[in-house]
């Protein structure tokens, strides 16, 4: 029995004297444990080797005292087993040198992807023991528009627009595309829970991007899919950065136990649109731990207060940035732990 299980009931809607408390990407760059690793192994290295992710993993349970850990991985494992080509080049980010053009590139793609991510569900047993029911363990996925983006345009981009004229060019491919990146996702974030996560929370980083209309169509639709399919097995929360006006839509579906937002919205606006169907994650701008940790406090105590301390996650409202003091960090994250509801 998880020992601190406050994000677990956050996500059930009971009672809490604090709401739990991590952030995006809090395994990684801004520690120093994690850069003396990065100088010894590649990235790829880092993630397909299961005691280094396992140990990533756990540092920010460690040194800053977060309320759940989240499994070092990354998003685009799951177009590397699909069968691409995926390079992740230092300081640059990822690059897929053979883009997803027609039919025949979506035709070449496999959906059976658990034997080639086993490295995954073997890092999350490792993970889960060396946890010992400290806090729970999120897992993760990219969602199937965010992972198109890059499938189409091989690599990270400000607009995507290559990505986007795909999707209303062919929207028949861009639907077959979406769909085999799905079932995939889907197949992928059972077995992760099978092996051991408590929670999932699928990432729809470039959602943002598109139109209320074209977020229907070409993102929220896989989500609720995703969602659906997963709920019976483990909580989720999705996370559909910039899609503010999508929150009522998707709270509205019972599958979906928690929504993160960004800072582009007002707690109390997120509250009334979702209705108190969802817990809500976030929204702290990453750039105000730069402020003053005396600031950090203050600030963190006022965004609770905003949105309440039940069935609220505390979270930044992307992920902490790689020259953040760690002091920081630990602050934001003590902050929620001082306050009493």
């Amino acid at each position: 029995m998880l020992r601190n299980d406050l994000l677990l009931r956050a996500l059930k809607n009971e009672e809490v004297t604090r709401p739990p408390v991590w952030m995006m990407r809090q395994a990684g760059r801004y520690l120093p444990e994690y850069q003396e690793l990065r100088k010894k192994y590649d990235f790829f290295t880092r993630v397909q080797t299961p005691e280094l992710a396992c140990a990533i993993t756990l540092q920010p349970v460690d040194i800053i005292g977060v309320d759940a850990a989240i499994l070092f991985s990354d998003i685009l494992v799951i177009p590397q087993a699909m069968g691409m080509t995926v390079l992740m080049e230092e300081g640059r980010g990822p690059l897929l040198p053979e883009t997803i053009l027609g039919t025949k590139d979506i035709e070449r793609l496999e959906t059976e992807v658990e034997s080639k991510l086993q490295y995954v569900f073997n890092a999350i047993s490792l993970i889960k023991k060396e946890l010992n029911d400290r806090v729970p363990l999120i897992g993760f996925a990219g969602a199937p528009f965010t992972l198109l983006c890059y499938m189409v345009e091989g690599k990270g981009s400000k607009g995507f627009e290559k990505a986007k004229a795909f999707c209303v060019s062919q929207p028949d491919l861009a639907h077959r595309l979406l769909s085999k990146i799905t079932k995939a996702t889907i197949s992928y974030l059972k077995a992760q829970a099978t092996a051991g996560t408590d929670v999932i929370q699928v990432f729809d980083s470039w959602s943002g991007l598109l139109s209320p209309d074209d977020f229907d169509q070409f993102a929220g639709k896989y989500l609720i899919e995703i969602a659906e399919a997963l709920a019976p097995v483990v909580p989720v929360i999705l996370f559909p950065k910039g899609s503010n006006y999508a929150l009522g839509a998707l709270s509205a579906n019972p599958a979906v136990s928690g929504i993160g937002i960004d800072w582009g919205i007002r707690a109390e606006e997120a509250r009334s649109v979702t209705k108190g169907r969802v817990a809500l994650q976030g929204n702290f701008d990453p750039t105000h731990l730069f402020k003053p940790v005396s600031d950090i406090r203050n600030e963190v105590h006022k965004m609770i207060d905003s949105f309440g301390a039940r069935s609220y996650i505390a979270n930044l409202g992307h992920g902490i940035l790689p020259n953040v003091p760690v002091e920081h960090a630990r602050a934001f994250v003590d902050a929620v732990k001082e306050y009493k509801a």
